[in-house]
Order: C-alpha cells, then structure tokens, then sequence
C-alpha cells in the first residue's frame, strides 16, 4: 500500500525532503527492543509506503515536485541525490521560470489550470508505479502563493481523478507576527478549498516549531531547516508503520495509519457573518486523540487518562475517540519516543484570529482587487468566511 506524497511550493518542497531523509534515516536505524523478523518487516514496509524501486542500490522517493521557480526545486533534487541514500525520480518535478508572489488567486486560477495536465501527468506516472495506491500526502503552506493556491487546486483535481484514495494534506500555519501581508486572505481561501476537497489536514504552527528549537533544543540561531527538521520528526514519528511481533501491521482503515474522525457535525449553524467565541474556552475538548508510543518500556506505560471522558465529547464514548499504538522498534536515534495527533479544539484560536483578520481587511475592501483580477470574486471570499465560521461554531459547541 503505497503513498505518493505532492511537494507544492519552496515550503512544501523543503519540508518534503526533510521528511523523506528522516523516514530513510529511520529504515536503517538499530532496531532498538524489537526482534530481528520485526524490523525487517519495518523496513519493508517502509520501502514501499514512501519509496519505489532502486537505481544503483538508491530507493527514489514515491514524490512529485511542483513549483513555479526551478530555484528551490533544482536544490531539492540536488540535495537528496548528493546524500547518496535515496533520490528523487528523474522526472517527479515541474517548474517554469514565473513566479506567483504570493498572490493564492494567481496559484489558483492562473498557474493551475495552465498546467493542471502536466502536473497531474507527473502524478499519475508516479501512480502507476505504486503496485497498490493507498492515497497522497500533500505538503503545502497556507500562507503564501504557489502552496497555497495551486496546492487547493492540485487537491482539488486529486478529490476529482482520484476520488476513493485518501487525500491528506500537511499545512504549515503562518507566524501570528505575519509573513505576508495578505497571508490571512490565502490562510481562509486554502482552509475553506481544503475542507471540502481533502480528507484529513495535519496542521503544524510555525510558531509552536519555532518555540520548540528555541526552548527545548536551544538552538540561538533559528533556520527554516531547523524548523523543517523538527516537523520532519514529528510525521516520521506518526507516520512510520508498527508491527507486533508476529508481523501483523497495526494500522487500521487507512494508510498514513491517520485513524480519527476528520470533520466535525454542522448543524444549527450560523451560515453568514463574521462570529467571534462566545464563551472563553478552558478546556480543550477533543474528538478523537491517537497516541503512538515507541521504542522503551511502551507496555508499562499508564495511558489511563487519554481514557477519561472529560477529555472528549459527551457525544463519544472514550473507547471510540482514541486510538494507543505502541512498537518497541524506537524511532530514529531516540530511546523512546510519544506522539500525539489530536482533533480537538486546540487549532479554534488561531483559526478564529486568522477568520476575523482576514474579515476586517475584506470589510474594508483591502488588497480586494489583487485577487479579483485573477478570477476570485467577492461571493468566494463570503463563501469561505461561511464555511470556516461554521467550523468554529462546531468546535466551540463541542
């Protein structure tokens, strides 16, 4: 069951190569507590979630690059053959020499449908190879043009060509200092077109990443790749299947091992208008929590409280809402390792902050015209604000 994971823009095409090194890296990783019949069938699986055949001993990446300045993509090739670990394909990646800026309607309106068939022919030539499809791992940022533009549109031909595979898109949201001016535009825009195209987002906080190579791992000097790094670790830890001793694969009905309920009920909603929280939130309320534990003493470790019914829903029972996998194979070079994916209102705040920015500038027609140009009318803007409105009424109403 193999995945084939979409690079879109220098963000997602970065992030991209971290995370594929990281899952080799991990491959070929001691094996930790876990059996020698256990580990190879770690490896195995390993091979052929993320990677296809090899050329000279090198696995190539199950991936396809797209952007619109060779720059970024031309390095990520480069460096992934100059690892001498694994590779790109010789033919997984699309540029042209025209930038998009960070403009979503350009990325959206323009660049996609301009060069929607050779982006989805790279696609189905990396399809091809896979002996069983499982679904596609989208990385994309949300914030600024090419990612988050063309990534809604890419997402949304994938939904449209590829219909019963799993779409999971992995979205880098913006510093709440700002990067761009217009970043709470595109935020709403690739949020409202992601809902109801992709069946799962797996969202990251640059500021949370940021925060965590400042005060955990001390780092004084704070690149991208360091925060690329850390957001690497924290899918390949997720991602990377587990296996009992016997063999037998834990993961359930999907094949990122993803296994929560996505979307939240939408019923007695407000449909227009810009709403703020009503209640200040002092519990975070979850849907569904998935726990994954690796390497030493998983058995004996107390997970009782992730069973506590005050944690999620009255509406779900706790047996229901979560999921514990645990390995003994560690993950990469750590000892033991926990991971949690969440959904749960956690992400409400910033999604109600980034909605209400993004209404103000609109309520007072601001940089309106740089996306009515390209085809975005006003009534897109009023269909996405609707729709995010909704979901926050939801989570707040957990």
């Amino acid at each position: 069951m193999s995945i084939v994971t979409v690079q879109l823009g220098q963000c997602g095409n970065q992030i991209g190569f971290e995370v594929f090194d990281a899952l080799n890296t991990d491959s070929h990783c001691p094996q930790g507590l876990c059996s020698k019949r256990e580990n190879e069938a770690y490896q195995a699986s390993c091979k052929e979630r993320f990677f296809s055949e090899e050329e000279n001993g090198v696995p190539i990446a199950r991936a396809v690059l797209v952007d619109m300045e060779p720059k970024v993509t031309s390095q990520t090739l480069s460096k992934a053959a100059q690892s001498g670990r694994w590779k790109y394909g010789q033919h997984s990646c699309f540029c042209q020499k025209q930038g998009s800026g960070n403009n979503w309607a350009y990325g959206y309106s323009v660049h996609g449908p301009r060069h929607e068939e050779a982006i989805m022919n790279l696609i189905q030539k990396e399809v091809e190879k896979c002996d069983s499809l499982s679904g596609f791992f989208i990385i994309m940022s949300m914030a600024g043009g090419t990612g988050s533009g063309l990534g809604a549109f890419v997402t949304q031909n994938l939904q449209d060509q590829y219909s019963n595979s799993l779409k999971m898109n992995q979205i880098i949201w913006p510093y709440g200092t700002g990067e761009v001016i217009v970043q709470n535009y595109n935020s709403v825009l690739t949020l409202s077109h992601l809902y109801r195209s992709s069946d799962a987002l797996l969202v990251h906080e640059n500021d949370a990443l940021h925060k965590i190579c400042a005060k955990l791992m001390n780092i004084k000097q704070i690149s991208f790749s360091d925060i690329n790094q850390v957001l690497a670790h924290q899918l390949g830890s997720v991602f990377q299947p587990t296996y009992s001793v016997e063999g037998s694969c834990h993961y359930r009905r999907n094949p990122l091992g993803i296994d929560w309920q996505v979307r939240p009920p939408l019923s007695g909603l407000p449909t227009f208008g810009k709403v703020s929280l009503n209640r200040e939130l002092h519990f975070n309320t979850s849907i569904a929590n998935l726990v994954i534990l690796r390497g030493k003493d998983v058995h004996s470790a107390d997970l009782g409280g992730f069973k506590d019914p005050a944690l999620y829903t009255s509406w779900l029972e706790p047996i229901h809402a979560v999921n514990v996998w645990k390995t003994q194979r560690a993950f990469s070079k750590y000892e033991k390792s926990a991971a949690l994916v969440s959904n749960s209102q956690f992400l409400l705040k910033p999604l109600d902050t980034i909605v209400g920015k993004a209404w103000n500038m609109f309520a007072s027609k601001a940089y309106i015209h740089q996306y009515t140009k390209f085809g975005i009318e006003e009534e897109d803007f009023l269909d996405s604000f609707a729709l995010l409105e909704q979901v926050v009424a939801s989570y707040c109403n957990l």
